[in-house]
């Protein structure tokens, strides 16, 4: 009888097992890609959070000045001042009231600011709208005024 070609190989025989230790040196790379990529987003979300801080304490503030209507509008100037430098903060009555409207989004009149420095005792009206003005306040808004 003839014997078959096939009997005079060998059994095939299994490689061992590739260890997934040492990595290619393009995992290396993505992995410190992916480092840098965390670590830069994280300190950009770290500065916006510092950037506003000063607004997230106005806020809180205002909720604690019940309708002082010259306590909050001595917030607001802070505000300015912090994210705006003194130029703003010290501007002319009009002209302040021209900047605090397009910061704000409220529309505030030359009449309601100076009734601040008037002595009344109801200004109610006045203080909720510049709590309002206060949470509204744009910290990055070009001021062309």
């Amino acid at each position: 009888m003839q014997t078959s070609p096939l009997d005079g190989l060998h059994d095939v025989i299994v490689p061992t097992h590739v260890s997934w230790w040492p990595l290619a040196p393009i995992w290396w790379v993505i992995m410190a890609i992916l480092l840098l990529t965390i670590s830069f987003i994280s300190y950009k979300l770290y500065q916006t959070y510092q950037f506003k801080k000063a607004k997230r304490q106005a806020i809180l503030l205002s909720n604690q000045c019940d309708n002082d209507a010259q306590q909050l509008h001595i917030l607001i100037k802070r505000l300015a001042l912090h994210y705006y430098q003194q130029r703003v903060a010290s501007q002319g009555t009009q002209q302040w009231c021209n900047t605090l409207n397009k910061l704000t989004g409220q529309q505030f009149t030359e009449l309601e600011l100076m009734s601040l420095y008037q002595p009344q005792t109801n200004q109610a009206a006045l203080a909720n709208k510049l709590k309002l003005a206060i949470v509204q306040f744009k910290v990055k808004e070009p001021l062309n005024v």
